[in-house]
Order: structure tokens, then sequence, then C-alpha cells
């Protein structure tokens, strides 16, 4: 689940976070599936809306026992510094800031064994006590499944008008059967479901352009279960050796690749996440 927040001002005093977020927009990647590709997307996400110089993008990594977005952003090795307003986030480019308990381990192999207050704890201090400063967008990194992290960032920020939610999934009946979960779950806090993206879907091969299915949608895919759900289906991004290496380098596959299908999708799909988010605070305006 990825949760998504919209011009939001964070991190500015010790009162508690969700009362200093005003007129922002917040999103979590959510799904209850490991490895479908939760973090990449996050990550390309927050590149994408920072490619816009006059936004300002947070991205907050809270799947505290499976930090993997140093890694993806290229923060790997780097460390949280204590300013006189709090934890400064460590900035990819100027207008792109990330938090991650990655940047509080002494090496990236150190395994996080905590309990829920503790995760708690953390969460609610990354919201209240990291500068982040002026936001236009704050993208929440969540772990796997429906547990303590995914109920305590909804309820941090349930005063901050979050935008949504968007769920990844990849096109096989096992990973669709736990997003259902992921749907049921969003519907019963009342988080907002932004759509549902379908990772790994087919692949493209590079030199012959014929498309191959390496996860057959035997149950219809995303799009079948968006259809049953009333769910929208934010699009499909095909398979990409070049995705797994970018992750690996630091780097953004968008920049890595620009003329890649998934490049070409992820920017879709970016695109009407904007666009959802702009709806959704014109009808807020209207309404206050």
């Amino acid at each position: 689940m990825k949760v998504l927040l919209r011009n939001a001002s964070l991190g500015s005093g010790p009162a508690p976070c969700p009362e200093r977020a005003q007129g922002w927009s917040a999103a979590p990647a959510a799904a209850e599936r490991g490895g479908v590709g939760k973090s990449t997307f996050s990550a390309l996400l927050a590149h994408g809306l920072a490619a816009d110089e006059t936004k300002q993008v947070a991205l907050l990594d809270i799947d505290l026992c499976g930090p993997s977005i140093p890694k993806i952003m290229g923060l790997e090795g780097e460390q949280v510094h204590q300013s006189g307003s709090g934890w400064s986030p460590v900035y990819v480019e100027e207008n792109l800031g990330v938090m991650s308990v990655g940047f509080l381990l002494s090496s990236p192999d150190d395994a996080v064994i905590w309990r829920g207050p503790k995760k708690n704890g953390l969460i609610k201090q990354f919201l209240r006590d990291v500068d982040w400063g002026e936001v236009d967008y704050l993208i929440v990194d969540t772990p796997p499944g429906t547990s303590d992290e995914h109920l305590s960032i909804v309820q941090y920020l349930s005063a901050s008008r979050i935008d949504g939610a968007v769920i990844i999934t990849t096109p096989q009946e096992v990973s669709l059967q736990d997003v259902r979960k992921e749907i049921n779950f969003c519907r019963k806090v009342k988080l907002p479901i932004i759509g549902v993206v379908e990772n790994m879907s087919g692949f493209v091969c590079p030199k012959c352009k014929n498309e191959s299915q390496i996860f057959p949608p035997t149950t219809g895919g995303a799009e079948k279960m968006c259809q049953n759900l009333s769910v929208s289906l934010l699009g499909k991004v095909p398979l990409d050796p070049q995705i797994g290496k970018s992750c690996d380098s630091g780097q953004s596959f968008l920049a890595e690749a620009p003329e890649s299908p998934a490049t070409l999708s992820y920017r879709k799909i970016i695109q009407r996440i904007q666009e959802y988010c702009e709806q959704h605070h014109l009808q807020e305006e209207k309404i206050m």
C-alpha cells in the first residue's frame, strides 16, 4: 500500500503529527503480499512527481523490518542528521527528501526485531520529529499485509486528508487473493483507494517486441478483479530486467530507460495519480 498526501506541512514542533498537516496529500503504497514491487513503485512515483522542480516530494519508508528504499534510492550508508528543528531527511534531489529506518541502522544487514508499540512509536516520530518542511506530496511505502504499520499510519494521518492508497499486485491469483484483503482493509478504515497497479504484467521482448505472459492471469488478472470490486485499475507495468539493475545501482529507472515500455506505463500511471489528487482536492475545496 502506498499512501499519498499532497500539500503538507510536517515536522514543525512537538505537537502530534496529524494536526500539522494542512491541505496536503498522502498516499500509502500497499500490497498484502511481499515481492510484488511496492517499494520500487514508491521510489519511481517519488522520482516521477519530483520531476516537476516546483513540487516538494517526501518519501517515507515505514517497512521497518525490511527497509529497501535506501538501496533503491541510492542512499545506502546515509545517516540521519539532527538539526535544531528535528531530524533532517536525506535528500536525493533538492525537492525529494527520504526517511527510513535504514538510516538508523549501523549496517544494512542489521535485523529490526521490534514489537508493535516500538514500531508505532517510530512511525509517529518520523511524522512528528522529521523536519520535512512544506511538502506537496508525501508518499508512504508500507510493508506487506495489514498490520501495525498500516493501522498506525492511517490513524496518525487521519486528520490530514489522505488522498488515498495505491495498491500493487501481480497478475496471478495467489497475489490477487491477498490484494482483495488489502482492499477490504482500506474500506474498513475508510481509506480512499486511488487505484490498483498490476506489476510484472507480461514481458515485451526488446528485439522483436512480442509480449509474453510470464505470470499468466489465470483468473483475469487485476483488470477483472477491479471490475468486480469497483476499483480503478491505474495501469499495467510489463517486466523489464533494467528495473532490477536500476534498483540495485540506486538509479531512477525512469531516467535510465526512458523509452522502455515499462517507463511509458509508469509515466501514464503517475499522471493518473496526479490527476486523481488534483480532482480530490477540488472536491474538498467545494465541500469546505
